[in-house]
């Protein structure tokens, strides 16, 4: 690592590498590039993107197009989905899902990262994973203009048993040793996946180790607020519970949330004239709809689409408490909702391994009903906690002390602190 000439110019701008970006639906992997976007010149930094033409997106939506500052360059370069585009007969060609469905992106976004990085001159290259081509187009750009790489991975890439194919296993733990050989930084949303690395490449400096969690935008929570100005049940007469985003049928099985409700709603605890549990844009609603038959608890369910984000977020200012789900095979992770639902300042029903650091976050945030997701008797438990609570008008709201430290400002302070040292650097 060199720092450049005394005199040489070292402009506060930097390359956002990111293929979940607006006008891409349905993934809460958006708002964090999106948060930066908005928040880095804030902090004297200007970003530029380099994201994936639309076409490789499975589907699309408007409505985020606008939180895009007119003053970003946004480069969107030619990408396929090789299960939609590539598809005969039934069959496509692996080598051309590897390291993702996406890989064709990296063909030409190399050749338009060199052009934007040639024309705008950043002091730094930033690219986010879970789509891992871009973390491919970011260690190759770092190759060719030794600009400092920051490889921000969110959740764990190459694990146990995942990817299922040998071959993408593989092609993810290359990615992994590229960046920590090369980059600068490697991020975390939570400290177990960050550690799981620290241990995983004992030779990288433990200081290129960072977490920066996800958060909530503070700016459009104001604005969905002003259209839920006076908060109205979304079921008069009943108390109504949200899970607004998917349902992975691993990673959030709700198959003990099920039996949870069956089990209440037997001994008379919950019925259909007082409860109803609503999930929003879950994807699985077959799924959902398959438990709740074999339970006997449909009067108690609502599965509705997706909506515009803004709306999403009002829906959650206005339900009387709101449901996390994740797996103890994600312990390492947080989902991004969890940061939303606290900003909503309603109270949540923590389905999570207590072990976990989905668990440990919503304990730090004061939220007390809290059960492990495969454990039928441990959701009822806390199912009834909140219901109790909720009848005797003591319904927990989070800490607003941890609310305040989950704003999508604070994280961009946080990127930003890791930026500040690699102006004028060039790694050899």
């Amino acid at each position: 690592m060199t720092t450049a000439p005394a005199g040489s110019p070292a402009l506060r701008r930097v390359l956002l590498i990111a293929f979940h970006f607006p006008p891409l639906a349905g993934s809460s992997g958006i708002q964090r590039t999106l948060s930066l976007v908005r928040h880095l010149p804030a902090f004297g930094w200007e970003p530029s993107v380099l994201s994936a033409d639309p076409r490789a997106y499975e589907k699309t939506a408007s409505d985020l197009l606008a939180e895009v500052p007119k003053s970003i360059v946004v480069e969107r370069s030619f990408a396929l989905d090789t299960s939609r585009h590539l598809t005969l007969f039934g069959k496509y060609p692996g080598v051309l899902a590897r390291p993702d469905r996406w890989m064709t992106w990296r063909w030409s976004a190399v050749s338009a990262g060199m052009r934007l990085i040639e024309r705008l001159q950043p002091s730094a290259i930033w690219s986010t994973y879970p789509i891992a081509t871009a973390h491919a187009i970011g260690a190759e750009l770092q190759r060719r203009s030794g600009l400092p790489w920051i490889a921000d991975f969110r959740d764990p890439m190459a694990q146990e048993g995942y990817p299922a194919d040998p071959k993408t296993w593989r092609a993810f733990r290359s990615i992994e040793e590229q960046a920590a050989t090369k980059a600068s930084a490697l991020v975390y949303v939570t400290p177990s996946a960050r550690d799981m690395y620290v241990a995983r490449f004992p030779q990288t400096p433990r200081e290129r180790f960072a977490v920066i969690e996800n958060g909530y935008d503070e700016a459009l929570f104001e604005s969905a607020e002003r259209s839920a100005v006076t908060r109205t049940a979304l079921n008069p007469g009943c108390i109504t519970l949200l899970h607004s985003g998917i349902v992975y049928p691993s990673e959030r099985d709700p198959a003990a949330l099920f039996a949870a409700l069956a089990r209440l709603q037997s001994g008379g605890v919950i019925s259909r004239q007082n409860f109803r549990l609503r999930f929003r844009a879950a994807v699985h609603d077959e799924l959902l709809k398959r438990l709740a038959v074999e339970t006997g608890t449909s009067a108690l369910i609502e599965l509705l689409p997706a909506v515009p984000y803004r709306e999403a977020l009002a829906e959650m200012l206005c339900a009387d408490a709101l449901v996390v789900m994740q797996g103890a095979n994600c312990n390492e992770q947080i989902p991004a909702k969890l940061y939303e639902y606290l900003r909503a300042r309603r109270p949540i029903l923590g389905l999570a391994d207590p072990n976990g650091d989905t668990a440990r976050a919503l304990q730090a945030a004061g939220v007390d009903c809290i059960g492990k997701l495969e454990d039928a008797a441990a959701v009822e438990t806390a199912l009834a906690r909140l219901l109790t609570q909720h009848r005797n008008g003591a319904l927990r709201l989070p800490d607003e002390s941890a609310v305040r430290a989950c704003s999508r400002e604070s994280r961009t302070r946080q990127l930003v602190e890791l930026l500040e040292p690699l102006r004028g650097v060039r790694i050899s």
